[in-house]
């Protein structure tokens, strides 16, 4: 019987962005920010050179190739990220009450909601940039999982439970999730 082969993967480098590892932090950094991921398997083995990353392990069993596959696409999606960033877009959806979205400070704020005389609020987290214009709300970051969240946590803020979605069409619905229609 043959020694398992270790299992490995790399990751290009582009230009103008900087990968370190401290101890079990990867930090990317790049023209849009900076952005840093633990690893969690502490089996893991992370080389880092100018061109490429590489990701193995020395005994490699079944979780521990999922684990590389999902580190390597963290580190993939964070390279994309303080190069390019992600934006999410979404769209104000009124046709019964004429609803007023705003943003204050780091709050995101929505009065008139199918008449409620409450307005309901969202504070951003750190690291999102949220931006109105007429019906389009834009939510860009250089996370990937933070725009995401964020995009997500303001969708369902709008949610009512018990009304058929199909009649009661008032909200804010994700459109576009980077570039692609949803």
């Amino acid at each position: 019987m043959e020694p398992k082969k270790p299992v490995e993967t790399t990751i290009e480098i582009p230009e103008g962005v900087q990968v370190e590892k401290e101890g079990f932090l990867i930090k990317v950094t790049g023209p849009k920010g900076e952005l840093t991921r633990r690893i969690t398997d502490k089996s893991t083995i992370v080389n880092i050179t100018a061109e490429n990353v590489e990701i193995k392990f020395k005994k490699p069993k079944k979780t521990r190739k999922k684990n590389m596959n999902t580190l390597s696409a963290h580190i993939r999606n964070m390279i994309k990220g303080v190069n390019d960033g992600y934006t999410y877009k979404l769209k104000i959806c009124s046709g019964h009450f004429p609803m007023t979205v705003s943003l204050k400070g780091d709050v995101f704020e929505v009065k008139n909601f199918i008449g409620e005389s409450v307005p309901r609020r969202l504070k951003l987290k750190q690291g999102v940039e949220v931006k109105i214009s007429g019906e389009i709300i834009e939510v860009t970051s250089t996370d990937k999982e933070l725009a995401g969240q964020t995009s997500a946590s303001i969708e369902t803020m709008m949610k009512r439970p018990g009304f058929d979605k199909r009649i009661f069409q008032d909200g804010i619905y994700i459109t576009e999730k980077d570039g692609k229609a949803v």
